[in-house]
């Protein structure tokens, strides 16, 4: 189905394309009319002419019989009003519809999405939140448009930390399960290791010893540090189940699994002439990129030691995906701070001929977590806060917000406040546009007023309220006449939603169909409060009950795109 704005604009782009090819009808909603197409004075500027004369012109071309009318407003706006008979038509389809008009792709693409990577024996603490749970997002929402999507939760499993991590565990005497004891506390077994190895040279020369065994694959290295990767996975995987992100344990696919291809990135670089020896490393030196100085920029590709650093492992990953995946597309979503680094090895790959013109490349940078201090959330011990106990924290504030509304039984109230605490989580993240930073402020999160994740929730459990009231629904046959202002602008919302899907999807901004939804909210809680539903007579309380309906269902399908429950109780 063509949905109200996809007709709108190609009406109007074939009325502006009849005036000067290519011009842009500028569409959007409007609180003086349905619609607004504010293209008319760049037209009128492009033509040279008055722009109320433009847009009679629009008019006389335009073709929207059976679909709205037009007026000219103000120096040269064209107000839209869509026909009551085309809005129940579109309101009738979205019905009869599951994705409620958001038509699946017909050009699927495969796509890699780089998220979450974390750290082997480390604990996972706020900084990973964003990157988390943004590319949970991107992931659902290209898969609802119909892409294959492959997760890739590129974990730092290789490298120096690992000799000093092995060698603290044969320093303890433990192997096999008394070793996987030895590390249940991530962060204290790495803070022990690291005070071993700063405080001991004899345990730096074993360390720098054991990574060397350990990239030339001797059996006895390679059992334990199986040992830290596999207690580490374990680990991750109870937190990604706590945050109910979509990654699975086949989805991690470290900097290790990239090891055998280091040595042929230096290799076919160095045959195709891009590598530069550099103070001892092997570099390339893409165009473009400079230091403050305004000299070149390296990106060091084989270390001075004969080692490989993170430009080597996100070659050979790029190369696998593009060569053994066949993705059509890269996504890799990471903080702002590696903006640089990725535009380089992006660079690097087009050179080497390994990323070409056909496969999109993108990342998706985000910005800090940061306290209610405006700086850097820390624990008040000065260190990173650890993501279990920040979820723990939220389910807590969430109980209590329950336990003070009293509105569900007590053995519920746990689960419900821990789909609540998500949700509260999730929202204040990706409610911001994610180049910015964001305060976490869990008293604001998990507040059930304003712009939250629980204000959406409970606008979904309202709804679904009413549906226990009525549990006969409403009739096949009903008819929209929206005769009051709350039921035309919520339903335009709701005709809204494909493009509100598509717009997040597109411009990899969540904060978009967050945005969406809190309108939708909105306008359904005034809809709500004007409009009886179950009291009205019984051809209008049909197509309020449809109108609930509608708004339950975008509202659900919105917030489980953005890995959020929609409790129908709260």
């Amino acid at each position: 189905m063509s949905t109200t704005y996809a007709t709108l604009s190609a009406r109007l782009g074939e009325a502006f394309d009849s005036l000067l090819p290519g011009a842009d009808p500028a569409l959007r909603s409007s609180d003086r009319a349905d619609f607004q197409a504010n293209g008319v004075m760049a037209l009128a500027k492009s033509l040279g002419r008055p722009p109320r004369e433009v847009a009679q012109d629009v008019i006389n071309a335009v073709h929207l019989d059976g679909v709205a009318e037009l007026a000219v407003a103000g120096p040269g706006f064209l107000n839209v009003t869509v026909h009551e008979e085309f809005l129940n038509h579109q309101l009738r389809a979205a019905l009869a519809d599951e994705r409620l008009g958001a038509v699946p792709t017909a050009a699927a693409k495969r796509v890699v999405i780089d998220y979450s990577s974390p750290n082997v024996a480390k604990e996972m603490h706020v900084g990973h939140l964003r990157g988390t749970i943004i590319g949970d997002a991107l992931a659902r929402l290209y898969r609802f448009a119909g892409h294959e999507v492959i997760a890739r939760n590129h974990v730092g499993d290789w490298g120096t930390p690992f000799g000093m991590l092995i060698e603290h565990l044969v320093d303890l005497g433990q192997d096999g399960a008394d070793a996987t004891l030895s590390i249940a506390d991530l962060d204290g077994f790495y803070r022990d290791a690291r005070h071993a190895f700063d405080g001991d040279e004899a345990m730096r020369e074993r360390s720098r010893a054991r990574v060397v065994a350990l990239q030339s694959g001797d059996p006895e290295t390679r059992r334990l540090w199986g040992i830290l990767f596999e207690r580490s996975v374990n680990y991750i995987s109870d937190v990604y189940a706590k945050l109910n992100v979509t990654l699975r344990r086949e989805d991690v696919v470290g900097e290790s699994y990239y090891n055998d291809s280091l040595a042929g990135v230096v290799r076919d670089l160095d045959a195709l002439g891009l590598l530069v020896d550099s103070d001892g490393a092997r570099c390339v030196f893409p165009p473009g990129f400079t230091n403050r100085l305004g000299e070149p920029l390296p990106l060091i590709v084989q270390k001075r030691d004969e080692g490989f650093g993170y430009a080597a492992t996100d070659l050979a990953a790029l190369r696998d995906r593009v060569e053994v995946l066949r993705a059509n597309e890269l996504i890799y979503v990471v903080g702002a701070p590696q903006a640089q680094h990725f535009e380089m090895i992006f660079a690097v790959a087009r050179r080497a001929g390994w990323l070409s013109d056909s496969v999109h490349c993108e990342h998706v940078a985000f910005g800090h977590v940061l306290g209610t201090d405006h700086k850097m959330l820390k624990s008040r011990q000065g260190e990173s806060v650890k993501l279990a106990a920040l979820l723990a924290e939220a389910v807590e504030r969430a109980y209590v917000a329950l336990d003070e509304r009293a509105t569900v039984a007590t053995n519920e109230r746990y689960d419900l406040a821990r789909a609540i605490a998500l949700g509260a989580i999730k929202y204040a993240d990706l409610s911001t546009e994610r180049q910015h930073d964001y305060v976490f402020d869990l008293d604001r999160m998990v507040s059930f007023e304003g712009n939250t994740g629980p204000y959406l929730q409970y606008a979904h459990a309202r709804v679904a309220s009413i549906f226990r009231r009525a549990p006969e629904g409403y009739s096949s046959e009903v008819h929209f006449t929206l005769s009051t202002p709350p039921e035309r602008a919520l339903a335009l919302a709701l005709l809204a939603w494909p493009e509100a899907v598509a717009g997040a999807l597109e411009s990899h901004q969540p904060h978009r169909l967050c945005t969406y939804l809190f309108d939708l909210a909105q306008r359904f809680a005034t809809f709500y409060d004007v409009c009886p539903v179950l009291k009205a007579p019984p051809s209008l309380r049909d197509e309020r009950l449809a109108l609930c309906d509608l708004s339950a269902r975008a509202l659900a399908q919105g917030l489980s795109l953005l890995g959020i429950d929609a409790p129908t109780q709260m």
